[in-house]
Order: C-alpha cells, then sequence, then structure tokens
C-alpha cells in the first residue's frame, strides 16, 4: 500500500515583497523648537507620503503643514490597522504626539515579533530636536507656572530669597570639595533655580522689569567683550593673559576709580581678604598691611600670605575644619 501523501497542486503563495508591504515613518518634533521648522528629510518624508496620520487634534505642527498643503488626517490607528493602510507600498507618516507614541510602537513591536504579519519598513525620523541647552526652556516654563499658581513661590521677592541664594553657593562648593559628582549636579540645578528664579520676579517689576533673556544676553555679551582673544583679533596663549585681558576690558567697562571698587564687602572675612590681595598684587600697587595688634590683622596677613601663594584661604580653612570635625566625632566613637 502506497502511503506517501499526493503532492498538493495549489501552487504556494508567493511571499510579499517588503517594498509591497510599504512604509511607515514616525516623525518626532521637539516642543523646544518653533512649530514648523523641520529638518530637510522630514519635509521631503512629509511631500512624498500616501498619507499622513496625527493623533492629536491640537498639535503645534498641524497648522503649519496645512499651510505648506500637507493634508493630515486626525486619526489614531491601531498597529494592525496602520500595517494595513501600508499594504500595496504605501507610505504612512505618522506625526507623534509628544510622548512619541508608545502604544502604537509598541503594538508594532508586537506584531512584528509574532512572525505572523508581514510588516512595512519602520523608520524614526526626528524632523526637529533639541539643541545643547534646550531643557532650560523647561526650566523657565516650569518657573512661570511656579511663580502664577504657587501660594508660597508667587510671594516671593528678591530680598526674601537672598538667603537662599547664599545657602546654595555654599553647598554647591561643599560638593564640589567633597567631589560628589551626583550632589554636584543637583546643586548645580539648585543654584540655577535660584537665577531663573529672580530672573522671573524681576519681570514683574513697574519701573525696570527685565527677564532671563535679559540676563542671558547681557552675560553673553559681557563674555563675547572679554574674551577678545576667542572672539577678536587679540591673542592670549597662557591664563595669565587671559586674565590681564579681563581686567583690562573689565576695568574699562566698569570705570573704576579704585581697584577695590566692585569687592563685596559682605562676604566671608578670609575671602574679602584675599580678594582685596589679588587686587593689589594684580594692579602692581604697593600697599604693606596695616602693623596693628589683634587677631584679625594676623588673619589679614595670613589671607595676602595665602593669596599670593595661590590658595584660596577659605577653602583651606574649610578643609582643616572639617579635619577638625572629624577628630571631634572619632573621639566621640561616632563614624564618619
Amino acid at each position: 500500500m502506497n502511503t506517501t501523501r499526493p503532492e498538493s497542486t495549489t501552487p504556494e503563495p508567493t511571499p510579499t515583497s517588503r517594498s509591497d508591504a510599504g512604509r511607515v515613518v514616525l516623525l518626532t518634533t521637539s516642543h523646544r523648537v518653533a512649530p514648523g521648522l523641520l529638518s530637510w528629510p522630514a519635509w521631503q518624508a512629509l511631500r512624498a507620503a500616501d498619507r499622513v496620520l496625527c493623533a492629536d487634534g491640537a498639535h503645534p505642527q498641524l497648522p503649519y503643514l496645512r499651510e505648506a498643503g500637507t493634508a493630515v488626517d486626525e486619526a489614531a490607528p491601531t498597529a494592525q490597522e496602520l500595517v494595513d493602510a501600508c499594504a500595496g507600498g504605501r507610505t504612512v507618516v505618522v506625526v507623534a504626539a509628544g510622548e512619541g507614541e508608545p502604544a502604537l510602537t509598541d503594538g508594532l513591536a508586537r506584531l512584528a515579533g509574532s512572525g505572523r504579519v508581514r510588516m512595512p519598513e519602520l523608520e524614526l525620523l526626528p524632523a526637529s530636536y533639541d539643541l545643547p541647552g534646550a531643557r532650560l526652556l523647561d526650566l523657565v516654563q516650569v518657573m512661570d507656572r511656579i511663580r502664577a499658581e504657587c501660594p508660597w513661590s508667587s510671594r516671593q521677592t528678591h530680598k526674601g530669597l537672598a538667603k537662599y541664594g547664599i545657602e546654595e553657593a555654599y553647598e554647591l562648593v561643599e560638593a564640589i570639595e567633597e567631589g560628589d559628582r551626583d550632589e554636584l549636579r543637583e546643586e548645580l540645578g539648585d543654584v540655577l533655580l535660584q537665577v531663573v528664579f529672580h530672573a522671573r520676579i524681576a519681570e514683574e517689576d513697574p519701573d525696570a522689569p527685565f527677564s532671563i533673556d535679559d540676563v542671558a544676553g547681557g552675560i553673553v555679551a559681557k563674555l563675547i567683550h572679554r574674551h577678545p582673544h576667542v572672539f577678536g583679533d587679540e591673542t592670549a596663549a597662557t591664563p595669565e593673559e587671559v586674565k590681564e585681558h579681563w581686567l583690562r576690558t573689565k576695568a574699562i567697562e566698569k570705570r573704576r576709580e579704585s581697584v577695590t571698587d566692585g569687592i563685596p564687602l559682605a562676604q566671608p572675612g578670609l575671602a574679602l581678604a584675599a580678594k582685596l590681595a589679588s587686587r593689589v598684587r594684580t594692579a602692581g600697587l604697593e600697599v604693606p598691611l596695616p602693623q596693628e595688634q589683634g587677631i584679625g590683622y594676623e588673619l589679614l596677613a595670613l589671607a595676602a600670605r595665602a593669596e599670593a601663594e595661590g590658595v584660596d584661604p577659605e577653602a583651606a580653612l574649610r578643609a582643616a575644619a572639617r579635619a577638625y570635625r572629624d577628630a571631634v566625632r572619632a573621639t566621640e566613637g561616632v563614624e564618619k
């Protein structure tokens, strides 16, 4: 008895080529870039698409796409519906919402992983992307909302916040001296918050308002002007020459009568003494230290000596104080 099964006369289906399965382009944009400012590859993909979809009818790009002649359907297809829409070699562009369409991409991944569905080509195309510093725009927006809606933040003033600026600056210095990278990143953020907070308060001043853009614009102009060896025709081969450029241009800008002008007298005493000694030394002045008796004058002499030797007396004293603290804790039997 012949048990061999007869071959089927029904022809096997011909596999569909990838090009026949079509193409899906997921177009992502950054809300930190002005709407309508898209990359050239993005505009090419949009113009060549057989269909353009967007689930968010309020997407900021839609008015600009339609103004440019691109028809956009407000639709939120499932993964299978999107695959079906690409059948016959069609290209469908999906303009992603802010969160990037995770439900759709997860669905496409499941279909591809099943092995039962012929998948179209899948392409992720950034139409606009963040430049360095773009997250600062988020900080400005968050600060705007906090200032408007938070009962505590909405009542703060420059004077009321001053103490926090000092505290955050000291915490930043501590993170630097401790060498804690995570703490350093956090404390830099706290210091940055103080700058943005004060600038936001300044916008509301009735007589002389200014914004964070004015603050940034001012420091940009200052940096360019004080670095003629970078942005101009002057040259500087050593740090000393750079400092000379800086001090010379700063003196012209400020038009100060004395080298002591502009030194904040409210800063810690050792730092104040070292700063005065630095200004005197840099200016080439011969000013003897006061020959008075007392611990204050002894500390002044030590601060001037430290500055001349390139040592920050404040940092040196803090390091010594930390060592003393550790010795105290060790005597108490307290672990570090």
